[in-house]
């Protein structure tokens, strides 16, 4: 008799451990990241056996914790399906807002005749005093065959542009005026659009290209504000001249 009592007390045991009911739950690093940033999910899922993560934009994981990098922007709701022996199953869900980073494209073009700049060395600063003392550059890319660099992951913020090439560089056009290097203040997560005109020059290292530069300035630093302004007008003649002279080839 007592052995029937004993296995009636087990049987009710055995029957609720096979009928037991996963709970799905994770946890996300981050709900809003950018393009090409990696996102970490981590599983707090209870009484289940295997896994399946939906990222939401057409890839899935069967592992127990989770990472993902998504390729472009866009609201995505990621879902964790929690499975038990039994085949019962149990699902957790999480918004994930991906945005486009904030970008930059470069554009190198020869001033006068607008024909593009191949691999030419583009380096972003913070301020202007920066970009001329060569201080703290942030990032540093090359021209492709059309002229064109893209940083991304960029602050919303105003960025100068240094470029130059064996045969190009855009210090002269900077003395000139300083919105030949200054960007406006970036869209952020847009993609924003820079065009650095540079001017033909003598081919020479950028070392010595940067100490011609500064001592432009040094020079310019001496003149009065009435020289300075002189200065000015005169290269802004130059200019004049130069395009004037540009348009009447065009026409012949």
């Amino acid at each position: 008799m007592k052995k029937y009592i004993l296995l009636i007390l087990v049987v009710p045991v055995l029957l609720t451990n096979c009928d037991r009911h996963p709970i799905a739950d994770f946890f996300v690093s981050r709900n809003i990241v950018d393009v090409g940033e990696t996102v970490f999910f981590t599983n707090n899922s209870i009484d289940a056996d295997h896994f399946e993560w939906d990222f939401g934009d057409g890839t899935r994981a069967y592992s127990f914790d989770a990472s993902h990098i998504y390729t472009y922007d866009g609201s995505f709701t990621v879902t964790l399906f929690a499975y038990s022996g039994n085949r019962m199953v149990d699902k957790a869900t999480a918004t994930i807002e991906v945005l486009f980073p904030t970008s930059l494209e470069v554009t190198v073009l020869e001033y006068y005749d607008e024909y593009a700049v191949v691999d030419a060395s583009v380096i972003l600063y913070q301020t202007l005093d920066d970009w001329y003392d060569e201080y703290n550059p942030l990032v540093e890319g090359f021209t492709n065959q059309y002229g064109v660099t893209i940083f991304s992951n960029l602050q919303p913020q105003r960025y100068y542009v240094d470029v130059w090439e064996a045969y190009h560089n855009n210090y002269i056009l900077a003395d000139e005026d300083v919105g030949f290097i200054e960007t406006h203040i970036l869209v952020p997560n847009d993609m924003n659009y820079f065009i650095a005109y540079v001017d033909y020059v003598e081919p020479a290292l950028k070392s010595e290209a940067k100490r011609d530069k500064r001592l432009k300035i040094i020079k310019m630093e001496k003149l009065d504000k009435r020289e300075y302004k002189d200065k000015l007008e005169s290269i802004k003649e130059k200019i004049e001249e130069r395009k004037a002279a540009r348009e009447k080839e065009e026409k012949l």
